[in-house]
């Protein structure tokens, strides 16, 4: 190996994978014509025992191949930031642990990087499958679109080419790992969507459970706020915080109206009741933003919301 490295793939094992060492070496092979110097990082995210040992073997092969265990499953987000810790190249690639694209499609997301700072895989053409996952994928995509803003056909493809200021300037957890480009846009990095062969062997038979998609969807609501309103909660929770208030204030207005000029009791009256907590609910959620205003204030200094592409003299 040599001491300069350019492109590191970073691999995370989990749940879903196929035969990683066939899949290891159609990785090597296609990074091998690329002309760069490489490392391949798997990072297991579990113990998997069986799988280390068939890895440790194919690493005492080729020493360009490294492997970092978790001491547990952590997620796949987790699994990147390991694998982003311990890599040193340049470019740093990440490669899903099953079929998606065909290997030598790598190049071209490498290629992309000349113009853009992250490059993500879209598969196309698309392999057939259910009406139900062709709908569920438009929705997805459509979803992320209208709430965010920025528009993707592939958020799922676990393909991406990404300079390093990207992996150092963009933290990742939680599930945003499918959402990293979405991130790399808000520090005003350059994302661009390459089309990419599918691999022949790219067929996910299980199913997601309701479960998955209520994480998904809690998921685009945290990305949407990180991306709107992460330096700037008073807009967030003080918009919120003004129409909860306003609501309420205007049926608390209207029952005392009734009660001043018409003579209505106010016992025994829910919209009292609704209109005062509404009220109360408004001012709360009001307060929340300037507490995040005034937190944020006093960290200002130690909060880096800019990304610098270049200094001259």
């Amino acid at each position: 190996m040599t001491d300069k490295i350019d492109i590191s793939a970073v691999v995370p094992v989990g749940g879903r994978r196929d035969d990683t060492g066939a899949l290891a070496r159609e990785y090597i092979e296609s990074l091998d014509h690329t002309g760069h110097s490489f490392e391949i990082i798997f990072v297991l995210d579990d113990r998997h025992e069986e799988l280390y040992e068939h890895l440790v073997e194919l690493a005492q092969q080729d020493q360009r191949l490294r492997i970092v265990r978790l001491a547990r499953s952590f997620g796949e987000s987790a699994s990147l930031t390991a694998g982003f810790e311990k890599a040193s190249g340049e470019i740093v690639l990440t490669l899903p642990a099953y079929y998606q694209i065909k290997a030598e499609e790598i190049q071209k997301l490498i290629s992309e990087l000349d113009s853009a700072d992250v490059a993500i895989g879209a598969r196309w053409p698309r392999a057939s499958s259910s009406k139900f996952e062709i709908y569920r994928r438009k929705f997805f995509h459509w979803l992320v679109e209208s709430v965010i803003g920025n528009s993707f056909s592939d958020l799922g493809c676990g393909a991406r080419a990404l300079k390093r200021t990207v992996v150092e300037e963009v933290p990742v957890y939680g599930d945003q790992h499918r959402f990293l480009p979405l991130l790399a846009i808000r520090r005003g990095f350059r994302v661009q969507e390459v089309q990419v062969e599918q691999s022949d062997k790219d067929r996910y038979e299980g199913g997601y459970g309701l479960r998955i998609y209520v994480r998904h969807m809690l998921d685009i609501l945290t990305i949407f706020f990180l991306v709107r309103f992460t330096k700037r909660p008073l807009r967030f929770f003080g918009t919120i915080g003004s129409m909860t208030f306003a609501v309420g204030f205007v049926f608390l207005a209207y029952v005392l109206f009734e009660r001043i000029f018409f003579d209505v009791a106010l016992a025994d009256r829910p919209a009292l009741l609704l209109s005062s907590l509404l009220v109360v609910l408004g001012l709360q959620i009001f307060a929340l933003g300037l507490l995040g205003e005034l937190i944020i204030f006093t960290h200002a200094r130690d909060i880096k919301e800019y990304t610098i592409e270049k200094v001259v003299n």
